[in-house]
């Protein structure tokens, strides 16, 4: 029997994907500041997925310590705009040749964990040993 042949993922395909995992978090939801799709725990943002406007190019934008620099050597990566970079944003793009789903999971992760409250993390890490 022939493999089937899998359709590469496009970048409104892993936004998605992205979007999905970032809502399994506890305590988070979607937002749409300034006409960008965010996702929030405590009212804060952890994950930036940009705008559907075809005029922007697709990206995500993460706050980051331990992942920083390596976040910053993916294709197009730099410092997030508005002086966020300053506090350890980047916003990485979803076009050409992006990391990995599960390298940008984990961002989203680290990420959130930077921003959630200390007793959703505490749920998140109870989660992952159950």
């Amino acid at each position: 029997m022939p493999a089937v042949a899998r359709r590469k993922q496009t970048p409104a395909d892993v936004k998605v994907e992205l979007l999905d995992f970032a809502l399994t978090l506890p305590g988070t939801f979607v937002d749409h500041p300034w006409g960008d799709t965010v996702v929030k725990v405590n009212k804060k943002i952890f994950v930036f997925l940009g705008s559907d406007d075809p005029q922007y190019q697709p990206g995500i934008g993460v706050k980051l310590v331990d992942s920083h620099e390596q976040a910053l050597q993916a294709p197009g990566a730099s410092p997030s705009g508005y002086g966020l970079g300053k506090a350890g944003w980047v916003s990485v793009p979803l076009t050409g040749t992006p990391p990995p789903v599960g390298v940008l999971t984990d961002w989203i992760e680290e990420s959130y964990r930077l921003v959630a409250l200390k007793r959703l993390v505490k749920e998140l890490d109870e989660r992952g040993a159950g």
